[in-house]
């Protein structure tokens, strides 16, 4: 088996260390890569976006039911002088995910780093939840983390290089109060099992990581009722939650050369809620 950077494994099983920078800011820069990130319209994947383009890298950014994804990607091209362009795919469903991303490589070239972000609630526990809503959560959650993965892994595999990234959550690691979302907690704990199989897997290839975020400000959780929100910063040590840019910096460390040792890790980043 052929190990990273062209060792072949045949007079040893230890693979070859990647040509690294002494300089920690070389390590992050990003320019010459190209970065797809699902749900890239909305305000975590918005804000990984801008990271990344601040870092140099090339964008795509899919999106699903937004509108605003054109206006979005012109915003990032203007403020960091790199390629970004909006796609609309349905993550749902495994023949959209292999057309655009065929056609981003088209549009860019390459493929270096997947961001499979995109994720809808549950609204309801395990007894109350309708089924449909149930099969809705999965297939977007799960099910399309995994289409982002087996199409971006597929081209990893042939370029002999990739990185992916989940945005799973900490309700993978722990059942959240008040609220009753039984399914999305459960597709989350998948991602993150996901990861750590396809880590070691792909350890040939590819690098397969994932961020798990806790309560976040975005409009995800906007229309929650406000004695909901209280009862979270109640168990956040923190006491709050979290500006979705204070985010970037995981997602970065993960997607460049900083972090070239680093697989089948979940990074929790929720103001110590799962420490309790």
């Amino acid at each position: 088996m052929a190990g990273p950077n062209g060792s072949n494994g045949t007079h040893s099983c230890r693979w070859s260390n990647p040509a690294l920078s002494d300089s920690v800011f070389r390590m992050f820069d990003m320019h010459g890569r190209v970065a797809i990130i699902t749900g890239g319209t909305g305000g975590i994947g918005y804000e990984v976006a801008r990271g990344l383009a601040e870092a140099g890298s090339d964008i795509a950014l899919c999106y699903h039911t937004s509108t605003a994804g054109p206006k979005l990607a012109a915003a990032i091209e203007k403020d960091f002088g790199v390629r970004c362009k909006a796609y609309r795919c349905d993550v749902a469903v495994f023949e959209d995910v292999q057309a655009r991303v065929a056609e981003i490589v088209r549009d860019f070239g390459r493929l270096d780093v997947m961001i499979a972000n995109a994720g809808i609630p549950s609204k309801a526990g395990g007894l109350e939840d309708k089924l449909e809503d149930w099969h809705r959560v999965v297939n977007v959650d799960y099910n399309g983390a995994y289409y982002c993965a087996r199409v971006a892994g597929e081209i990893f595999r042939k370029q002999g290089s990739g990185n992916l990234i989940f945005t799973a959550s900490m309700s993978g690691h722990a059942a959240n109060v008040p609220q009753q979302q039984a399914c999305y907690n459960a597709c989350k704990a998948g991602v993150i099992h996901l990861a750590k199989s396809l880590a070691v897997e792909w350890a040939g290839f590819a690098r397969v990581n994932c961020v798990s975020p806790g309560y976040i400000d975005t409009p995800i959780s906007g229309d929650c009722p406000f004695e909901m929100k209280e009862a979270w910063y109640a168990l956040t040590p923190m006491r709050r939650d979290a500006d979705p840019r204070e985010l970037k910096g995981v997602y970065l460390y993960l997607a460049s050369d900083a972090s070239t040792y680093t697989t089948g890790a979940d990074i929790i980043v929720d103001g110590g809620y799962t420490c309790r």
